[in-house]
Parts: structure tokens; C-alpha cells; sequence
């Protein structure tokens, strides 16, 4: 099996990225970090009213390292899809790929022994702020909420994982097209597969 995972600033593309390397990898499923929020009444609100959803308490993260463990331990009977990719190399068709995708991944210790990539999307603050107020979300954001809240916890764990040395990352430009960013990892991917079989 083949682990890896895409983090990603709110907005970033992450989402989109994964789904579309889904459709294009051989024996490919995807676990989304947005599966395992904890709902509204047991997320925390900070003195200013702000929910506090941009941050690892407000996520079932046990539950998502048993979700990736269990997809490891037995990947043929997780429901992946095992048609291949017309032209995919021989030697690829026997491996399987998760891909975890979500905001929060690499500042979370007990997942970090489990990837084999790590790729990360940023975007600058103004690109970042409009997209955010393009989406719709449940609950809505609330007047300030991302300078106050979303914005900040984004620098913080980026910079926490910045200074983390022992976790490799892959940082993208989030700014790039979606067409850039796939074609760099998919044959990034597919080389670090065609490694691990020789």
C-alpha cells in the first residue's frame, strides 16, 4: 500500500486535487479530513463568539487514524475501485493508494509515522480571504471570523510544521491551475511508486 495525503490553507484546493488523483490512480480511495468534525454543540466558542472549528479538538481524530489504519490493514476489501488507468504500467497494478486529504494532518503526531508523501497547499492572505468568502458554509461564517480565527490557525500550524524537521513536505503554490498542480503529483506519485517496486 501507498500512503498520501494532501494538506492544505482553507480554500486551497485540496479537495479538488485529491478527488481528480482519485479518478487517475490505479486502486485509488480517499478519506476526507471534513468526515470527522465533531458536530456544532461540542465544538468550542472562544471569548469573541468565534466557534473554534480550525483546530485539532474539533475533530474525531482517534476515529480518523483507526479509519486510515483499518483502510491499511485490509485495503482490497475497502471498496476501492480496482479497475486501473488505461496505459498504467504493470507493475503498478498490485498497489494500492489512500489518499487523506484535510487542513490539520501533518500537526497531528500519531498520523505523521503514516505517509509516504506529504504535499501542502498555500495561498497568500488576499487570495486565500476571497475564495473563503466565494463558499457557503454550515454553520455560515460570522463577521470576522477568518481574520480572527482562520487565518491565524493556519499560520500557526504552518508554522509549527515548518519547524518540525523531521516531517518532509512538499509545499505547492495553491495559486497555480489545477492542471499545473495534478500533472506534478501524479508523476511525482507514480515515480515514488515505480521506487518503492524496484
Amino acid at each position: 500500500t501507498f500512503t498520501m495525503f494532501s494538506n492544505s490553507v482553507t480554500n486551497g484546493g485540496k479537495t479538488t486535487l485529491a478527488e481528480k488523483l482519485k479518478n487517475m490512480l490505479p486502486n485509488c480511495d480517499l478519506i476526507s479530513q471534513d468526515d470527522f468534525f465533531k458536530p456544532e454543540s461540542e465544538v468550542e466558542t472562544d471569548e469573541r463568539g468565534f466557534k473554534l472549528y480550525d483546530v485539532l479538538d474539533a475533530l474525531y481524530m482517534d476515529e480518523m487514524v483507526t479509519s486510515i489504519r483499518n483502510w491499511m490493514k485490509s485495503p482490497a476489501s475497502s471498496g476501492v475501485v480496482t479497475e486501473e488507468p488505461q496505459n498504467m504500467c504493470d507493475n503498478l497494478k498490485n498497489v494500492y493508494i489512500l489518499i487523506v486529504e484535510g487542513f490539520l494532518l501533518y500537526n497531528y503526531e500519531p498520523l505523521n509515522e503514516l505517509w509516504d508523501r506529504r504535499y501542502f497547499l498555500t495561498l497568500p492572505y488576499e487570495e486565500c480571504k476571497r475564495r473563503r468568502s466565494t463558499r457557503v458554509y454550515q454553520p455560515a461564517d460570522t463577521p470576522g471570523y477568518f481574520d480572527g480565527h482562520v487565518w491565524p490557525m493556519y499560520l500557526k500550524y504552518k508554522n509549527e510544521l515548518e519547524q518540525n524537521a523531521s516531517v518532509q513536505v512538499d509545499y505547492l503554490d495553491g495559486t497555480k491551475s489545477q492542471e499545473e498542480l495534478l500533472s506534478y503529483v501524479y508523476s511525482d506519485i507514480i515515480q515514488e511508486l515505480n521506487k518503492l517496486r524496484e
